[in-house]
């Protein structure tokens, strides 16, 4: 069963620019799939058609087995959302943007504290949790906008970017907590633009370049289809043939 469906998304922006050029792919239930591409390639948009925060040109798309037009509620009672940019407020707790979240979602009260213990444990929080959350870290921040995301235990969770700004130990805590996520059977859809990120943590992978998917399948697979022109191809050697630029180019 697919928890996510893209066909054929097209989103024109007013002046002409093309964001989207008919991307279509597929996600399944309980699977870590990447969207990975240079600055601009269309992932962030993709996105946010997903999330209903954008309607599509033309093209069709589903989450959840909901249509992300004509039944944007539907969609995001059942998904959760980590921006690019932080959406705490820098002000409250931790605790208590978290609390906030839940009665956003009518989350009953008795069970919504539970939650929110719940996740300042899982996201190691508990000794920050009643600290202003400007005094966090980068890293404890993005853990706490992933747990904001989690805190109605959504079905798909949606993660643009979230380990981009961190310094390497906190984007490998980070990657820890994908992989948890993900063995918990939550399916989960990230945008990156780093390599290493897509093929450590994705089980599936598309590579978007122009607002076009150019290449889709498991790192693996990716790889394997240059096995006959090289010997040990890399992701970095995948971008290229798809895209006919170097990694790190536009990044």
């Amino acid at each position: 069963m697919h928890a996510i469906e893209v066909e054929h998304l097209r989103k024109t922006y007013p002046g002409g620019v093309e964001a989207l050029r008919g991307v279509s792919f597929a996600v399944r239930s309980g699977e870590v799939f990447a969207l990975l591409g240079p600055n601009g390639a269309g992932k962030s948009t993709t996105v946010r058609v997903l999330t209903t925060l954008s309607d599509p040109t033309s093209g069709a798309a589903r989450v959840a087995g909901f249509d992300v037009v004509r039944q944007p509620l539907e969609v995001r009672r059942r998904i959760g959302y980590v921006a690019q940019s932080s959406g705490c407020d820098l002000t409250a707790t931790g605790r208590e943007n978290l609390t906030l979240q839940g009665h956003l979602f009518r989350i009953p009260s008795a069970r919504l504290r539970g939650r929110v213990e719940e996740l300042l444990h899982l996201f190691q929080l508990e000794t920050a949790a009643d600290r202003p959350t400007q005094t966090y870290s980068g890293g404890m921040k993005r853990r706490l906008d992933i747990a904001m995301g989690l805190i109605h235990d959504p079905e798909v969770l949606f993660l643009d970017e979230p380990t981009t700004g961190l310094d390497p130990e906190s984007r490998t805590v980070m990657w820890k907590e994908v992989r948890r996520l993900a063995q918990g059977g939550l399916t989960l859809l990230l945008t990156t633009h780093y390599l290493e990120e897509a093929d450590q943590l994705a089980q599936r992978l598309a590579i978007v370049d122009g607002g076009r998917v150019v290449a889709e399948g498991t790192p693996d697979e990716l790889k394997g289809r240059l096995r006959g022109e090289m010997a040990n191809p890399s992701l970095e050697d995948v971008y290229l043939a798809a895209t006919g630029h170097a990694y790190g180019r536009d990044m």
